[in-house]
């Protein structure tokens, strides 16, 4: 993972992206777009992680796409190449949930634009208490629904809700955003790094079929009737029982003892590796 655009570090389990541009608030541009998206993808055979962490530095989570580098940028661009752009920036996403690893959003900042999207896409958001977010594309003209944000939004936060912060496009507080379930924690600034390494710590040693399984369901079930929605649940059960993960919590028990589950993952022993290399 020779990334270039954003720093990327791996250590027990746990790959870290982190969008390093504190100068301009970790705006991303055309280049930083694609290689996100083509990381997360790469991500999905990649043994060594088994969740995932996406965070900032500085005073900025992320402030969207850089004013100078992309929005003043696509004035000159044809529509096709406009079109392809926008392609790029939902492709990101996408890939985001895809990826049937658990991928946590560590908010350090000020999250806007491209960057809430990029929040709400991940499955868990820890934020600091100075992270106020905002989906402010109507705020430049734009829709609202962006990269994904009015399919991902309502599910998280409800419709009313959405469609408040889709269409006001305000900034709100890290406590509002908690209040209304777009955070799933918030901690004072200083303790952001502590809460983030526990959850992902805790993520990376979980049975990984089970939490993959889980991620698809979250995504696929909304879709398909109560029926479909029970037969699905029924076979993916059965899967994941059929898994060395489920006998592993059976002999754990039995035994006192706290379950492994990373023995069983294809990857055991390239994590450890690995290490923090990038």
């Amino acid at each position: 993972m020779n990334t270039k655009h954003f720093r990327y570090s791996e250590q027990d389990g746990v790959a870290t992206l982190r969008l390093d541009r504190p100068e301009r608030l970790n705006a991303l541009t055309f280049d930083s777009y694609k290689e996100l998206a083509d990381t997360f993808a790469a991500l999905r055979t990649r043994d060594s992680a088994r969740a995932v962490v996406i965070t900032g530095t500085g005073r900025a989570f992320c402030s969207g796409g850089d004013v100078e580098d992309i929005i003043g940028a696509l004035f000159g661009k044809t529509e096709a190449e406009v079109h392809a752009f926008t392609r790029l920036t939902c492709r990101l996403i996408e890939n985001m949930r895809l990826l049937e690893k658990p991928v946590i959003a560590s908010l350090n900042g000020t999250t806007c634009g491209a960057g809430a999207v990029i929040a709400a896409a991940a499955d868990v958001r820890v934020a600091a208490e100075s992270a106020k977010i905002a989906f402010l594309f109507t705020k430049v003209g734009l829709c609202g629904a962006d990269m994904g944000a009015a399919w991902l939004l309502p599910r998280i936060v409800g419709l009313g809700h959405a469609t408040e912060l889709l269409m006001l496009g305000d900034f709100i507080s890290a406590q509002r955003a908690r209040e209304i379930g777009l955070y799933n924690h918030v901690v004072p600034d200083a303790e952001l790094a502590a809460k983030t390494a526990e959850l992902a710590q805790r993520l990376a040693a979980g049975p990984s079929l089970g939490l993959a399984m889980t991620k698809r369901m979250l995504n696929e079930e909304a879709s398909m009737t109560l029926g479909e929605a029970m037969q699905a649940e029924g076979w993916v059960q059965a899967e994941c029982m059929a898994h060395p993960d489920y006998r592993e919590s059976y002999d754990a028990w039995k035994e006192k003892r706290k379950a492994d589950f990373v023995k069983n993952w294809p990857g055991h022993g390239a994590a450890k590796k690995q290490g923090a290399r990038a």
